[in-house]
């Protein structure tokens, strides 16, 4: 299928290059829900100016992208809840195009709404970065799970932010595209997609013209979000990502000016 343009062109904090019929409630009559007291996931209360520092804009005041992400954010839910979905990959067709900010930024919106949680697991297991974005130093994360058996429960970091949980991808591996794709790993999104309902689930996925990962994983998802830079996104790049994505729903693409 052809994918929806969501017309989201995000300008830059500062002119330092960065890196990288739905009948839930609307922007305009969002609801504040009652918070959630997580027992077991780490806490880790990080400061506001470190997230700006890292273009994570909409954990802070509102302004024009916060905006923007919300606008990103209504049709995101608007398609997901439209199909039942609760499962979206994020990707790029190269490597620093905007991903992972995009998928960051739009998991705290989307936990910012009111009336699901969301869990963003950074499955970027060749370069991850989402520990980066948040301060976490090296923390454990999916790959322990995946290869010493560690609980999920016990790998999950809450950053201080409403109903947003992560999931760090820990230790840089080889061989990502073959854990991604695991018995362990495909019984967790299983789990994950059927046990909580309420729950968005994104991944932070690889770049899909650099490595199998992403192209491998994209079955297990409901749907993809396509992160695409202007001015350095080739055409040529756009149709081969679309391309291997071919079968695979692709909830809309996102223009980042980096």
């Amino acid at each position: 299928m052809e994918p929806t343009e969501l017309a989201l062109e995000l300008e830059a904090l500062t002119t330092t290059r960065s890196n990288g019929s739905g009948t839930g409630v609307s922007d305009s009559k969002a609801v504040a829900a009652e918070p959630i007291v997580y027992t077991r996931s780490r806490r880790v209360d990080v400061s506001r100016s470190l997230l700006l520092q890292h273009r994570v804009v909409t954990a802070s005041e509102e302004g024009p992208l916060t905006d923007a992400y919300k606008i990103l954010r209504t049709q995101v839910l608007h398609r997901m809840r439209e199909n039942g979905w609760n499962v979206l990959g994020v990707t790029s067709p190269g490597k620093q195009e905007g991903k992972t900010m995009t998928a960051v930024n739009l998991g705290i919106s989307l936990a910012m709404e009111g009336n699901q949680t969301v869990l963003l697991v950074d499955a970027d297991l060749r370069a991850p970065r989402v520990h980066r974005v948040f301060g976490l130093g090296e923390p454990r994360g999916l790959v322990d799970y995946l290869l010493d058996g560690t609980p999920v429960e016990d790998l999950l970091v809450h950053p201080g932010i409403g109903r947003f949980l992560l999931l760090p991808a820990g230790r840089g591996v080889l061989g990502s595209s073959e854990l991604l794709t695991s018995p362990r790993m495909l019984a967790l999104v299983k789990e994950l997609k059927q046990r909580y309902q309420s729950r968005i689930v994104l991944f932070d996925l690889p770049p899909l013209l650099d490595a199998a990962d992403a192209l491998a994983f994209s079955p297990y998802t409901d749907a993809v979000l396509l992160v695409i830079e202007a001015g350095r996104t080739q055409a040529e790049q756009i149709e081969r990502a679309l391309q291997l994505l071919k079968g695979t729903p692709i909830i809309g693409t996102v223009l980042n000016k980096g």
